[in-house]
């Protein structure tokens, strides 16, 4: 399939806090105050362990950016906004899809569960949001059912020692990227690769799920089957993101580079082992979205002042000062 390279015209934490806002569905004159003229790409953080409040401020944001990117997480994540008394729930979808001018896209730093993501869709689009504008990198790493059935009968296995994951395959998806073992967006196109791909992956697989958690095997073919069936309705969607978010910023657009989750859930900066198989902090940015590092031009990060991380473990949330 030859991707396309320009735009078209036409333990995880969960959701963010609904959020309200007047309107931004409407169409805005764009302006650019927020950026530097020559390097116009902004990354948005959460502050603590998600929840912050970032889609708000991504959706303040929306009418005067011309890119917003998701470049890391899965279905763990997101952000809940409301428009008057409508309410919108974005697990994989960037927040900028509701900002008509915005186009949005999930970069090759995302895991995707393809039957989630089309479901998202279909659901703004019942709501009358135009998503025709979605781009989706090519590189991006897809969850199969066999990451979540991983997923699930790991944590149970682990008892007390459970991490408290989603159950959504998407710690098992990033073991498999790092293993150079992982299905991409484009291995869709190509039936041959893809069931390469899938028995490379399962021949191991298959041996843990039957011998350690004494569990049927998983079919290759089951799997090919399911996944194929994607290939159609994410074809218009996908394109080499990295190239045409290059050729935008040397354009002097707006690119809005936006976190899932939080700092302090970083893989490698967060409070470990209780955080998420990505890197939401700022230099996951630049690899999840194939941005260089110069091309940032400012970080913002969100936080809020009362912060208690929705985990199953214990959290000293207060600190109690005894009178003399």
């Amino acid at each position: 399939m030859a991707v396309r390279s320009s735009a078209r015209s036409g333990t995880e934490s969960g959701t963010e806090s609904g959020i309200s806002r007047k309107s931004s569905l409407n169409s805005q004159q764009h302006s650019h105050p927020i950026a530097s003229p020559l390097v116009p790409a902004i990354v948005l953080v959460g502050a603590q362990w998600g929840d912050e409040g970032k889609g708000k401020a991504t959706d303040l944001l929306g009418g005067r950016v011309d890119y917003v990117v998701r470049y890391q997480g899965g279905n763990n994540a997101g952000h809940t906004v409301v428009i008057g008394d409508r309410k919108f729930a974005l697990h994989l979808l960037p927040s900028g899809i509701l900002t008509p001018e915005v186009t949005p896209v999930i970069g090759n730093g995302v895991v995707i569960d393809p039957a989630v993501l089309l479901e998202e869709i279909a659901g703004l689009q019942q709501q009358g949001v135009d998503t025709s504008k979605l781009l989706i990198s090519a590189n991006a790493h897809l969850i199969t059912p066999y990451h979540v059935t991983l997923d699930k009968v790991t944590e149970r296995f682990l008892g007390k020692s459970k991490i408290g994951t989603t159950g959504r395959g998407i710690g098992p998806t990033y073991s498999d990227k790092i293993a150079r073992i992982g299905i991409r967006v484009q291995d869709l196109f190509d039936e041959s690769i893809l069931r390469q791909k899938v028995e490379g992956a399962l021949t191991n697989k298959n041996q843990v799920l039957v011998k350690v958690f004494n569990r049927r095997a998983i079919d290759v073919d089951a799997i090919v089957e399911e996944l194929l069936q994607y290939a159609e309705p994410l074809a218009p969607m996908v394109a080499d993101t990295s190239l045409l978010l290059n050729n935008a910023l040397d354009e002097n657009k707006v690119v809005l580079l936006e976190g899932g989750q939080g700092t302090l859930l970083d893989v490698d900066h967060g409070t470990y082992p209780f955080v998420t198989s990505s890197n939401p902090t700022a230099g996951g940015a630049c690899t999840g979205s194939g941005i260089g590092p110069t091309r940032i031009s400012r970080v913002i990060g969100i936080s809020q002042g009362l912060h208690n991380p929705r985990w199953f473990w214990t959290f000293p949330h207060r600190v109690v000062r005894r009178r003399r």
